[in-house]
């Protein structure tokens, strides 16, 4: 029998154990999470959100590709339920395609930050040493530089688009998480099936692959839905200093800022939908991973 499958073999009761072992501890972090009433008002608005954005249009027509200034800046009507932009869009419409531009980019965003971070953040604690100072002090000296500065000045240089927002927007955020599950790497690199792993000869990868980077997983978890509410804010920042994507695209922050040029003639439905959408959504994933961090706590506490 060869060194790796002798250590291959001793991973396999550890695994086996650890899937038994987790029944209980899953259902108490269930269980604590349904009583969570703020975790799962947010949870009921991310789902009403979503299907708001992405199956509404399906029920409910308006064209958004064309303008039609003779119906602009209509109140609210039979017609047009929150009535018309200043182009002549309907206003509803424009909510649930500016919703479908801020969601896709905050779940996307966050997916993009939440996996760089969790793999540079598990070979850095991992490696320990000269590698892990040298790799932290590249995510210090980012931390450093203004986050909104330097999205304007990325989407100053290039042309904004869904997929370039996405990209940008999380290869700015994965620092956070990077520290994060660096953290809880130092921590685990010490537990005795790590060690029995590396004394039978189980490589770096499949260490971290196999023992370290799903242990962190509750962290990663709690993390990610925090990710996605501050991307949605980035990106409702950026719309609102015009740096959003282009027409006919649309986006809360940029139908926010249109409002507001019109704040003083009163059209008030400019304003507080796509406010109102960005802050419900906001909160409900801040609520959300709030429940969720309270519910993995109650599972490591009990287990």
């Amino acid at each position: 029998m060869t060194t790796h499958q002798a250590a291959a073999d001793a991973e396999a009761p550890v695994a086996a154990g650890e899937v038994t072992s987790l029944g209980s501890p899953l259902r108490l972090a269930a269980s604590s999470l349904r009583q969570n009433k703020a975790a799962l008002a947010g949870l009921v608005i991310i789902v009403v959100m979503l299907g708001f954005s992405f199956l509404g249009p399906a029920f409910y027509h308006t064209n958004q590709i064309s303008t039609n200034l003779p119906d602009s800046l209509r109140p609210p009507s039979a017609a047009h339920p929150l009535g018309t932009d200043n182009e002549g869009y309907d206003e509803l419409g424009r909510l649930m395609l500016g919703g479908q531009t801020s969601l896709e980019v905050g779940l996307a965003a966050a997916l993009v930050a939440t996996g760089i971070g969790v793999v540079y953040g598990a070979v850095s604690g991992f490696a320990g040493g000269i590698l892990d100072g040298a790799m932290m002090r590249i995510v210090d000296g980012l931390l450093a530089v203004p986050t909104l500065f330097l999205l304007v000045y990325l989407f100053t240089v290039f042309q904004a688009s869904t997929l370039l927002m996405i990209l940008v927007i999380g290869l700015v955020a994965w620092l956070v998480p990077a520290r994060l599950v660096r953290a809880e790497t130092l921590s685990l690199r010490t537990r005795e099936y790590v060690q029995a792993v590396r004394g039978m000869g189980g490589s770096r990868r499949r260490m971290i692959a196999r023992h370290i980077i799903p242990n962190t997983i509750g962290t990663i978890t709690v993390n990610a839905t925090f990710q996605v509410a501050d991307a949605i804010l980035a990106l409702a920042s950026l719309g609102f200093l015009g740096l959003g994507v282009a027409p006919p695209a649309a986006n809360w922050g940029g139908m926010l800022s249109t409002g507001v040029d019109y704040i003083y003639a009163g059209d008030w439905w400019l304003i507080y939908p796509p406010g109102l959408a960005i802050l419900l959504t906001v909160m409900a994933f801040n609520a959300l991973g709030d429940g969720l961090r309270d519910a993995l706590e109650v599972r490591l506490t009990r287990r």
